[in-house]
């Protein structure tokens, strides 16, 4: 017999054969005489003292060998092909089985990667799935007591931070990618204040006209919408995934961080504002001296600025966290309000204007403001989502008291792409990531979290609200590097699979929850151990909550990744974007506007 040293491009198993079990078992006796040079010996001639395939003694540990063992051990292309073996292209003689023992492959494990190289198109799942042995920690098997990582006792020890503490705080909080772009949008417009208040304060009457300054503000408050609206998201996710991987990682790493546009949200908002603050001052200094003659412009403009200044206050992350569904309510009817005044201030200050000896009509003088075409723009982007607004089929699976699965069947979503839901179109929306699924099928994860959550899980109901189109998320960014770390918390895993299921290179998985079994049933601890076979799924109630930032750190350098993503609780995703940013490892989590 051939040493398996001499044989690493052969292949060490067969399974699933389409062939009876009895024709099977008669092709494999043929195999093994022919791959040993023995004659085939018959049923009873095995079975004779004296042969090589009898049972071991009781003291003998060793597993009994079949009498197919070698066809099973050795059987090349051309031997698999003559069985009736699916065969495409002979295996590299790096193939991942030569690290498989016999014991392993009895067992299944390796059976895919077997297949694989075979050529099969289709690997048939086993029943049960096998324990896997697993490199860097322990592992439990998977069983009624949940599949249990032991993180390594020794792990890596973390690096010390780069620069000084209060520089890295100014660069990774006051000064992250989210504030820099407010900062950038906000002082911009600060800049064209002042160079508007000082080129025209020698003119009569000083100062910018009413027009310009609702043209500022209607511009701004474009900015605002639009880069909130789900296709001008998509587009900008698209475009930044086209960054290939041979890209420096310090371009990919920045490109990344597409995710924060909201900076620029919240940075036109407030120059929106400002604008309108000057809007309002130049408007009651008309009205004071006589030379707007139109009360109701001066009414309706403290009106909106109200409004503006409501919903800034309202959009403080504290305040966000206190009262959430407030901010949704009041971001939305007080937006919406204040356009529809913002029509009617600027219909009345074209009726104003249209007095003025020589000045055009109303409808002209309406046609031709740039602010009436920001607002048209914006009136549509605003109406464009609920024109999309439809009930829709699901079909609720209770995975546990904690968690909620729901299965859609009206769509083909792709890669990382969320969706709203809601029973109250009016009242309140929640987004989720959704896991894509065969034929125009998709899930998504509910877990206990809140008020509306726990009420979903309680009262599994048939229908949901749905609007606009699917959104990418931050996850979506994860293939522009080469081999990530994906670090996720309880029902933070639905969205990490939505991306795992696509994502074609390497990744590496830290999941901690309790109960992972329990709470999320089999079917979703299978899918991530179909992802990641050495995935690092901890029970926070068995073993404790761990050092997430250590953890992390270990994966990375073990799987010697270029990034790492975290979807998690705003404060741990904080805490370990942080911990590894500041220790120069490229890192994303969510934000509150991403």
């Amino acid at each position: 017999m051939e040493s398996p040293e001499n044989n690493s491009s052969r292949i060490e198993t067969v399974e699933n054969c389409s062939a009876p079990e009895s024709q099977l078992d008669e092709k494999r006796l043929h195999s093994s005489a022919e791959a040993t040079g023995e004659p085939l010996k018959s049923d009873a001639q095995a079975l004779e003292p004296g042969s090589s395939h009898q049972e071991p003694h009781e003291h003998d540990d060793t597993k009994p060998t079949p009498a197919y063992d070698v066809s099973l051990e050795y059987i090349d292309l051309v031997r698999a092909k003559s069985l009736g073996y699916p065969t495409e292209e002979t295996p590299s003689r790096d193939s991942p089985t030569s690290s498989l023992s016999y014991q392993d492959l009895e067992k299944g494990i390796g059976a895919d990667i077997i297949q694989h190289q075979l050529g099969a198109n289709e690997v048939e799942e086993a029943d049960d799935l096998p324990f896997r042995r697993q490199l860097g920690h322990s592992r439990q098997p998977f069983n009624d007591t949940g599949w249990i990582s032991v993180p390594p006792k020794n792990l890596p020890q973390l690096p010390p931070k780069r620069a000084r503490r209060i520089w890295r705080r100014l660069r990774h909080t006051l000064f992250a990618v989210y504030q820099r772009l407010f900062s950038i949008v906000l002082i911009a417009n600060i800049v064209s204040i002042i160079i508007v208040l000082t080129t025209r304060r020698n003119k009569q009457p000083p100062g910018p006209s009413l027009g310009n300054l609702a043209t500022a503000t209607a511009a701004n408050l474009a900015v605002t919408i639009l880069i909130r609206q789900e296709m001008v998201i998509n587009a900008l996710y698209t475009i930044c995934c086209w960054t290939p991987y041979w890209f420096p990682l310090r371009i990919r790493r920045l490109v990344a961080k597409v995710y924060e546009f909201g900076g620029v949200h919240s940075g036109g908002g407030v120059s929106a504002t400002l604008w309108f603050v000057l809007f309002v001052v130049f408007a009651t200094r008309d009205f004071a001296q006589e030379d707007l003659d139109e009360p109701a412009v001066l009414a309706l403009a403290y009106i909106i600025l109200g409004l503006l200044l409501g919903i800034c206050t309202l959009s403080f992350p504290r305040f966000r966290v206190v009262s959430h569904n407030t901010f949704e309510r009041v971001h939305r009817f007080a937006g919406w309000l204040g356009v529809a005044l913002f029509w009617a201030e600027l219909l009345l200050l074209a009726k104003a204007q249209s007095r003025v000896p020589g000045s055009d009509r109303v409808g002209i003088l309406v046609i031709k403001a740039p602010a009436f075409w920001f607002l048209l723009l914006i009136t549509f982007y605003i109406i464009l989502p609920w024109l999309r607004l439809r009930k829709v089929d699901v079909v609720p699976e209770k995975l546990s008291d904690h968690a909620l699965r729901l299965h859609f069947r009206y769509t083909d979503l792709g890669p990382v792409m969320g969706i709203r839901i809601t029973h109250s179109p009016l009242k309140e929306w929640h987004s989720f990531a959704s896991i894509p699924g065969p034929d125009k099928t998709f899930s998504l994860i509910i877990s206990d979290a809140g008020d509306w959550t726990k009420k979903q899980i309680a009262e599994t109901l048939p229908k949901y609200w749905v609007r606009g189109v699917p959104v990418a998320g931050v996850l979506r960014m994860a293939f522009v590097f080469k081999r990530i770390v994906v670090v996720t918390t309880g029902s933070g895993i639905g969205p990490c699979l939505s991306m795992l299921v696509s994502y074609p290179k390497s990744a590496r998985i830290l999941w901690s929850t309790p109960e992972p079994q329990q709470t999320y049933g089999d079917t979703i601890v299978q899918a991530v151990l179909n992802e990641d076979p050495n995935a690092m799924i901890i029970n926070t109630r068995a073993s404790g909550r761990p050092d997430m930032v250590a953890l992390t750190y270990h994966l990375f350098i073990e799987s010697q990744a270029e990034a790492v993503f975290i979807i998690s609780n705003p404060s741990l995703t904080r805490k370990v974007v942080y911990g590894m940013e500041s220790r120069g490892i490229p890192a994303y989590g969510p934000v509150f506007d991403s």
